[in-house]
């Protein structure tokens, strides 16, 4: 095992009992399961489930908690009024209300600590809802651990972890342009795009939304997989049948945050 490993399961085992955030993406369940190496039962998880949440993420959550014996819960949310409008500084207000409520549970259960899955490169990229956490004093032990994004990937591998080589994820509103009133459809028809993408094997896409209009990023390393007119032709048609009305591809590839400029 790793040295960072190592140090990372001892800081755990000094906060004694968590509540871990836990999304199912890369870094939390890497997270998670030190927390359960480190504390065994006193390591719990609790993922909210709302509708900009993909629907996969959620199954893959449950699959995992399941398969490693960790006592798992959620909290229901909708969208919440605050960001209804999605504001600028939407991240930061969804991470205060969501985290206030994953507190206020940690604190009715007997938890010592909340722990979230923030890593040392996530601070320096626009993470407007670091400072949520921060208020809120939410524990970020793979920040405090100095534990990069690559050292996730690299430990999730020796711990033999699915998520190793997962790709980046974010919630559905990081594809819909900031002051653009949110609707339900509008979230429903970009999962529905994007799970039909990650079903024909391109596995880092985004759908951003813009209006009538989606823009699909994929990773530019496998751009020319879409070079062809008959695959050009059914996603076409797939995404005009989940309500968009123009389709069209982004020619730079997936870019994190692009609709943060």
């Amino acid at each position: 095992m790793s040295e960072k490993y190592i140090e990372l399961v001892s800081y755990l085992k000094g906060l004694k009992r968590v509540l871990v955030a836990f999304s199912g993406g890369v870094d939390s369940t890497f997270l998670l399961k030190a927390a359960k190496d480190a504390l065994g039962d006193n390591a719990a998880a609790v993922t909210v489930n709302s509708p900009y949440i993909p629907s996969w993420e959620i199954e893959e959550a449950k699959e995992f908690t399941e398969k490693m014996g960790i006592k798992h819960d959620f909290i229901k949310v909708g969208i919440i009024d605050e960001i209804k409008n999605n504001p600028s500084d939407r991240c930061y207000l969804c991470k205060k209300a969501l985290f206030s409520m994953i507190k206020e549970k940690a604190i009715n259960e007997g938890f010592d600590y909340v722990i979230d899955g923030t890593n040392l490169d996530d601070i320096k990229d626009y993470r407007p809802g670091i400072k949520a956490l921060n208020e809120l004093k939410i524990v970020s032990p793979l920040l405090e651990c100095k534990i990069t994004k690559s050292d996730v990937r690299e430990m999730s591998k020796d711990l033999n972890l699915l998520t190793w080589n997962k790709p980046a994820g974010a919630c559905l509103l990081t594809r819909i342009p900031f002051d653009t009133r949110l609707e339900i459809d509008d979230i429903n028809r970009i999962e529905k795009a994007e799970k039909y993408l990650r079903d024909k094997g391109i596995a880092a896409v985004r759908v951003r939304s813009h209006g009538d209009l989606a823009r699909i990023e994929i990773d530019p390393t496998i751009r020319d997989q879409l070079f062809n007119t008959d695959f050009l032709d059914e996603i076409s048609r797939k995404l005009k049948e989940y309500g968009f009305k123009y389709v069209t591809i982004d020619a730079a590839g997936y870019k994190m945050g692009s609709l943060n400029s």
